[in-house]
């Protein structure tokens, strides 16, 4: 029986097992690099959350902005008016006082009338119709009188009513405006902390991926000449700062270009990415033309202006500039004609 010797490894083999083994270490390197970034993707993550909910906040701070300012307007007018009926109550009631008292002196009416007069008129007319003294043009008169009267305290409730409203309008913004800023200077504090290079990546392509932000190719003919016009105007804000709260013209956020868009085409649009949503008809995408608005997320919190060529303008967050991105940037809720 021959016997069987185990052979020594040739050179070849030798290397070949080496190489098997750096490979192995260098697997094992390379399946540790994710792991390694994991921190800053989850960096990343939580800035773009964090964008997520101040936009919300904001949009919730451009409602309750827009709510106060028409509350101010309405307690405004509900002064001026209360200020002229007064005026009015206060002539009709010298009118019906001088005529009482100079038929007093004569001896033509009955001292009670005086003192009515003088008194809160709710109850005159069922009063002043059984004296007999009285004539048939002064009972018109003390009925004009007493309606005004109600008229008066209807306006003067109403009035404080909407002064109460505004006050609670002045502290929800003031809470959102402190929601928006916290929310903020986090996400801000997250990007300082990234290395420079994700730092800069981040901010050439988040939500985009694009480094050409500014420019877009021919797009199709808008969907009417308002559109046409409300999307030069868009185009016109291209590289202008996001500012929270702003509608322009120096700077946005998303739902202020959109409107400020619009009002240089002449028409009025709300102020909140939900009610611009909803201020038109709803078109599909396949059918969508410039100037059409495309609001974004299940609760339109984002919105922007379809600019053809599957591409919108839009403010996307602070430190980014009104650019172009890909209409489907994000998950799309509703796209609407003006």
């Amino acid at each position: 029986m021959g016997s069987h010797r185990r052979l020594a490894p040739s050179g070849f083999d030798r290397g070949s097992t080496a190489a098997v083994g750096l490979l192995s270490v260098a697997a094992a390197l390379l399946g540790a690099v994710p792991a390694a970034a994991a921190p800053h993707d989850d960096r990343r993550a939580e800035v773009d959350r964090l964008h997520t909910e101040a936009e919300q906040a904001t949009e919730a701070y451009n409602k309750a902005d827009a709510r106060t300012d028409t509350l101010r307007e309405e307690v405004t007018t509900a002064q001026e008016s209360i200020a002229r009926q007064q005026e009015r109550v206060n002539t009709m009631r010298d009118a019906l006082g001088s005529l009482a008292g100079a038929q007093y002196r004569t001896g033509g009416i009955d001292p009670s009338l005086a003192l009515l007069l003088s008194a809160e008129p709710d109850d005159y007319l069922d009063r002043a119709l059984v004296l007999d003294r009285i004539t048939t043009r002064q009972a018109g008169e003390l009925r004009e009188l007493q309606q005004a009267m109600r008229d008066l305290a209807q306006d003067r409730a109403e009035a404080a009513r909407k002064l109460t409203e505004l006050e609670k309008g002045r502290k929800a913004v003031a809470a959102h405006k402190k929601t928006v800023e916290r929310k903020l200077a986090k996400a801000r504090a997250l990007l300082a902390a990234l290395p420079d290079d994700e730092r800069a990546a981040y901010g050439r392509g988040s939500r985009s991926g694009r480094e050409d932000l500014t420019a877009l190719a021919g797009a199709a003919a808008p969907a009417s000449g308002r559109a046409g016009a409300a999307f030069a105007a868009a185009r016109s804000a291209l590289g202008k700062p996001y500012v929270w709260g702003a509608n322009g013209p120096s700077g946005f956020d998303c739902s202020g270009l959109t409107q400020w868009a619009y009002a240089q085409a002449g028409v009025g649009i709300p102020r909140t990415s939900q009610a611009q949503s909803g201020a038109g008809r709803h078109v599909s995408l396949a059918e969508a033309r410039p100037g059409d608005l495309v609001a974004y997320r299940d609760d339109a919190s984002h919105i922007g202006m379809y600019a053809g060529n599957g591409q919108v303008i839009h403010a996307p967050y602070p430190g980014a500039p009104v650019r172009y991105d890909p209409v489907g940037m994000m998950p799309i809720s509703s796209i609407t004609r003006v």
